[in-house]
């Protein structure tokens, strides 16, 4: 492209962003360091999604920080990943005298001098848990509490749109303990909270282990306000990837789930929830967790009939337009009590990997019934399986025998028109040898698994 040509279409903001949306990022990288003006345009396309690794020091380096402030406005997609680690785990803590300390976090957020006296604040109440902490706990347990980082990592991206928060890699037996990848996530809610993200839309928690959701409620969090929910109620689609909590495991984890998806279900436009695990291990239906039989006997559990909890209200989309739920084994009417309560609003529903523990897809789906007013519906629906082809082992050698005589004419080096007549009398006859006479395939379909279909 000579220069005249190309300044006009360098110039024409839609036909550079259509452009430069094509390149890949290494070419974009490169691009960027041929002069200033292409140095300016590719960053929107380069920057606007980004992926961070908690580690230490992530958010208090300077020239971190820097870097960020510089790219953050292009900033739209956010991958922000916690894995679980040994580093991660956090052991009792244990004062002089060996003897267990229990250790009550609340969130610091403010200055760590007294406005007044100028002296240093303990940030975690008290110099003597500080002291512990500082001793027992590593480094990377102190920047994923250190919120007042967080908040000025946010704050640098203003126009994020999509959040994407990863947690993988917890042990099963770490369930019940919390460790440096809780204190991140309160902070990370805090921080979106406390930071000026007026465009955020999109939530992905893809993996999260299942007390993650504790730490990221915004109605019963640490450090939780009457403005927390503010932020929250922009989000219009939800996706959670969700390790598989075992049968063995309290019905807590269930209830901060139903208390979570609480916060959303008024405002979301799409829902999709997936349940990491086996075939074999399946979760309940997320959308219908107030009607589990585990959590409504957990209620009736109590011995004295004061404390006796109150059954969950159940949850209420009222905005709600897709959903797919994968791997989850409900009661037919759940399913059943979902797409007629909704029926007003939803356009599409997926649920794979179900496994009816009561009932069956009549039941669960008769609403459609109900809804359409008659079941001229079922005469459209398809069920897909993949059907393995057998054939027979004469085909097999018929096979290998034209194998070996194309083998062997390639082997040939001469050109003359007899050989080439050759050729075309050798594929031919290799095409009859596979596909036989016509009474040789009538019997082999007549004869193998083809015949019912």
């Amino acid at each position: 492209m000579s220069s005249s040509a190309f300044i006009p279409f360098w110039l024409c903001d839609k036909s550079r962003d259509t452009f430069l949306s094509y390149v890949p990022k290494d070419d974009l990288l490169s691009l960027r360091l041929a002069c200033y003006d292409f140095s300016v345009r590719a960053a929107p396309h380069l920057f606007r999604e980004i992926a961070v690794t908690f580690r230490e020091k992530i958010f208090t380096k300077p020239v971190r920080m820097a870097a960020l402030g510089r790219i953050g406005r292009h900033v739209q997609t956010l991958k922000f990943t916690i894995p679980h680690s040994g580093k991660t785990f956090l052991p009792p803590l244990v004062d002089t005298g060996g003897e267990e300390v229990a250790f009550i976090y609340e969130p610091y957020i403010g200055s760590t001098k007294d406005p007044v006296t100028r002296h240093s604040i303990p940030t975690y109440g008290s110099w003597e848990m500080n002291d512990m902490l500082v001793k027992q706990y590593p480094p990377l347990f102190h920047d994923a509490a250190k919120v007042s980082a967080f908040i000025q990592a946010f704050s640098a991206i203003p126009n994020l749109r999509h959040l994407e928060v990863s947690c993988p890699g917890q042990p099963p037996e770490e369930r019940q303990r919390r460790s440096v990848v809780d204190y991140a996530l309160i902070s990370l809610r805090i921080a979106v909270e406390r930071s000026n993200l007026s465009r955020l839309e999109t939530l992905s928690l893809s993996p999260i282990h299942p007390g993650a959701v504790q730490y990221l409620n915004p109605s019963l969090g640490f450090g939780v306000t009457p403005r927390s929910t503010k932020r929250w109620r922009q989000i219009r689609q939800l996706n959670i990837h969700m390790d598989t909590i075992e049968s063995g495991s309290p019905v807590d984890h269930l209830k901060s789930l139903h208390s979570y998806l609480q916060n959303f279900a008024p405002f979301l436009i799409e829902f999709n929830f997936h349940w990491q695990g086996s075939s074999e291990n399946k979760g309940p239906c997320p959308v219908s967790l107030a009607t589990e039989s585990c959590i409504q006997a957990a209620s009736r559990s109590h011995e004295c009939d004061e404390r006796c909890e109150l059954p969950l209200p159940c949850l209420r989309f009222g905005k709600l337009r897709d959903t797919e739920i994968i791997n989850i084994f409900p009661d037919s009417p759940q399913i059943k009590g979902f797409i007629r309560k909704h029926r007003r609003t939803l356009e599409s529903v997926k649920l794979n990997g179900v496994k009816f523990r009561l009932g069956d897809w009549d039941d669960a789906l008769s609403p459609l019934t109900e809804i359409s007013g008659s079941e001229k519906w079922k005469e459209t629906a398809e069920e897909v399986m993949d059907v393995p082809l057998m054939l027979s082992p004469a085909v097999f050698e018929q096979e290998r025998r034209i194998r070996a005589w194309k083998e062997h004419v390639r082997t040939r080096t001469s050109s003359s028109k007899p050989l080439q007549g050759a050729l075309h009398r050798a594929s031919a006859k290799g095409k009859e040898l596979f596909f036989g006479t016509e009474e040789h395939m009538r019997r082999l379909l007549s004869g193998s698994i083809l015949s019912w279909l």
